[in-house]
């Protein structure tokens, strides 16, 4: 299994233009941040976490050929407004399966009602195939994977499990008997947006206890802000083991 960080950033603390905020100005391209999502590849098929305003960009980035479908955790614009721009792919290879949440579903047919129209429907646009996710394991390709059900505030949010690999993102509570499903993981990709508390993220003091409660064999911090700092410093103060993904950052399992 290969693993594509897409985009490792946020729009929480997202500064005006012309900020003059060090991390902003920083030179290391690890301080350069996309809107978060990731590309898991495996045999041949290649899926998509979330479809944020910078999808189109990513995509040049990595060169995909195609794309078997995109998995959203949540409904959140930076999660979903890059739908439209799966134009390219639709146009190659037809409709373009998307995995969701009954109530983000419903979301995204409200904001993208063209995408879903069965009548009177304007040439050129792309078309969608939906597939509903429940809190129980269902089946891409040849893989079994399991929803980690968990909130992001007081909206509902889905992380995802794929064989020892996991993916939490905009996370800010979870039950215990959702983190049991995050035993024994090779890798746990988990939102860290910065060190003040927030009321709907994971700052880097709460992920760091879901780590050492876990005990993942690695783990990478994503949905980072420019308010946790430089990457390579703030890489330094991290535990053994732990990291801050970046974009383009490539894993292979």
């Amino acid at each position: 299994m290969k693993i594509t960080f897409l985009g490792t950033g946020t729009s929480q603390g997202i500064p005006v233009i012309g900020s003059t905020h060090p991390v902003c100005l920083s030179s290391n391209p690890k301080d350069k941040r996309l809107r978060v999502s990731v590309l898991i590849q495996w045999d041949n098929f290649n899926y998509i976490i979330d479809c944020g305003p910078d999808f189109r960009q990513q995509m040049l980035r990595v060169n995909c050929p195609h794309i078997d479908g995109i998995i959203f955790t949540h409904e959140h614009a930076d999660h979903t407004a890059g739908l439209d721009d799966i134009r390219p792919f639709y146009f190659r290879q037809g409709d373009i399966s998307i995995y969701a949440h009954k109530r983000v579903l419903g979301e995204l047919r409200k904001r993208f009602a063209y995408i879903f129209e069965t009548k009177n429907m304007y040439p050129g646009i792309p078309r969608v195939k939906e597939h509903k996710i429940k809190n129980q394991t269902f089946k891409l390709g040849s893989l079994n994977v399991v929803p980690i059900n968990g909130y992001h505030h007081k909206l509902q949010v889905f992380g995802f499990r794929f064989n020892n690999f996991a993916y939490l993102t905009d996370m800010k509570t979870i039950k215990e008997e959702e983190l049991m499903k995050l035993k024994d993981l090779d890798v746990l990709v988990i939102n860290a947006l910065r060190e003040e508390e927030h009321i709907s993220h994971f700052n880097i003091h709460e992920a760091l206890e879901i780590v050492a409660k876990l005990a993942p064999k690695k783990t990478y911090f994503t949905h980072i802000s420019h308010l946790l700092g430089f990457h390579n410093e703030v890489e330094k103060k991290l535990p053994e083991n732990v990291f801050l993904a970046y974009d383009g950052l490539v894993l292979t399992l």
